[in-house]
């Protein structure tokens, strides 16, 4: 056995001599060629069987090389607003919005009517202005930069931001607030308790002897509760303390313009402008329903402080999510479309019979060992951390191994993203297009197949 394995050693080709029987650049033969060699070798010591030829091996990491990284899934998790899949689909009139932002050059930051330089927010402004009642607003690249401009431009050195300890959230990716304070060059002041903070612990603070207040910050709970024995300050009661106030909302509700849609306990920006604060933040990918993006809205002056501020340029939108941003806000002026053609709009108020005659249609065109089931998911994002969202799905038979499968279904064209439940394999059709069953119908088959 070691005889045969050491000749099969010592007959491997040189890379450059499998790389000249693949059609593809040089470089890229290369690659896949040493990838496959490399791997043939560590098969032969480890006396594997090595499956395939050396050539297809080589062929198939030529393939995967030459495929983009990123690419499109199909979420059949039933989370609607899912990081790990890019957040918030966009809809349509925003994708064409991008495409054409894409395709050539356009008035980012050109005044077509004077023809001097403009701003790129002016695109956005009018609309945030229109929708929230703020007086200003700019917008940057995501929510987290827009609570660190805010509090650079309204604190910053030498200056200290008040902040309820019930508040010193982390949110995704282990970034917490008092990183974001610290960063922004301001000192940070603790006021309250974990689960209590009151009016008067604020009013101690901003009497206290010391670094000046430059601001309050409030931040929303985003992605969990605190129940029970519990109290904080309203938006307006500390706006009423007389220091510029940030409140950073997190998820970009709009509950006003998108009609009845019910979002539980997640501020909603217009309050928070009504309320008088200097600086409202908020993401716009998340129940916004657009791309990713930084929201900061607020009065005239506030705004005009956190524009001119240097971080303002670092934490810039581009072109592409700025287009995006604009279409999205468009639908916002029509509640009825917005609900209709904002895609995590239309997935929280999806009607149970539309949900049921998609699971049905899984269902059948599964087969066995497919079975419908109820079954609840969440909305996502660090939002509406409570909320349930029940209705139909699908689930595979127990005696389908459930992380196989899930791993067939990952590696398939297009990849389709499940959920295991219960030690089962769950295909949730809320956050699955009516185009998209069939799709993940004839993926599922095959990897059964596979398996």
């Amino acid at each position: 056995m070691g005889r045969r394995r050491d000749a099969a050693l010592r007959g491997l080709p040189a890379v450059h001599e499998l790389a000249a029987e693949l059609d593809a650049p040089h470089s890229l033969a290369v690659a896949a060629a040493r990838r496959a060699i490399e791997e043939q070798r560590s098969l032969l010591i480890a006396e594997a069987d090595a499956g395939v030829s050396l050539v297809q091996r080589a062929r198939g990491h030529l393939a995967a090389l030459s495929s983009p990284s990123l690419r499109s899934v199909i979420n059949a998790t039933g989370v609607i607003v899912h990081t790990n899949l890019g957040r918030a689909p966009l809809a349509g009139s925003a994708r064409e919005a991008v495409a054409r932002a894409a395709a050539g050059y356009c008035n980012l930051e050109l005044d077509l009517e004077s023809g001097a330089r403009g701003s790129r927010h002016a695109h956005v402004e009018g609309l945030l202005s229109e929708l929230t009642g703020a007086e200003a607003g700019l917008v940057v690249n995501n929510g987290a930069g827009a609570v660190l401009l805010a509090a650079a431009a309204l604190a910053g050195p030498g200056s200290a931001i008040v902040i309820s300890r019930g508040q010193l959230v982390e949110i995704g990716g282990g970034f917490r607030i008092p990183d974001v304070i610290a960063q922004s060059g301001s000192a940070m002041i603790e006021v309250g308790t974990t689960n209590r903070t009151h009016r008067r612990d604020y009013e101690r603070a901003l009497r206290a002897p010391g670094t000046p207040v430059g601001a309050i910050l409030r931040v929303h709970q985003s992605n969990f509760r605190t129940l029970g024995f519990v109290q904080e300050v309203a938006i307006e009661k500390l706006c009423e303390l007389g220091a510029p106030v940030i409140d950073d909302v997190g998820s970009g509700v709009l509950t006003g313009a998108a009609g009845i849609l019910a979002f539980g306990d997640e501020p909603d920006l217009k309050r928070s402008i009504a309320a008088g604060a200097a600086l409202v933040c908020c993401s716009g990918d998340k129940l916004l329903g657009g791309p990713q993006a930084g929201l900061v809205l607020g009065t005239g002056d506030a705004v005009a402080v956190a524009r001119e501020h240097p971080l303002a340029r670092a934490l810039r939108i581009d072109k592409l999510s700025l287009a995006a941003l604009e279409a999205t806000l468009m639908l916002y002026r029509d509640p009825v479309r917005a609900r209709r053609e904002i895609p995590v709009l239309a997935m929280l108020d999806q009607s149970e019979n539309v949900l049921t005659a998609r699971a049905q249609r899984l269902r059948s065109g599964i087969g066995e060992p497919a079975e419908l089931i109820r079954t609840s998911s969440r909305p996502g994002g660090g939002a509406l951390p409570l909320t349930e969202l029940e209705g139909p799905a699908v689930a595979l038979d127990a005696v389908v191994e459930p992380a196989g499968l899930a791993a067939r279904l990952r590696d398939g064209s297009p990849p389709v993203i499940a959920r295991i439940h219960d030690g089962r394999l769950v295909l949730d059709p809320r956050t699955l297009a009516d185009d998209q069953v069939d799709l993940v119908v004839r993926a599922v088959r095959e990897a059964l197949a596979a398996g």
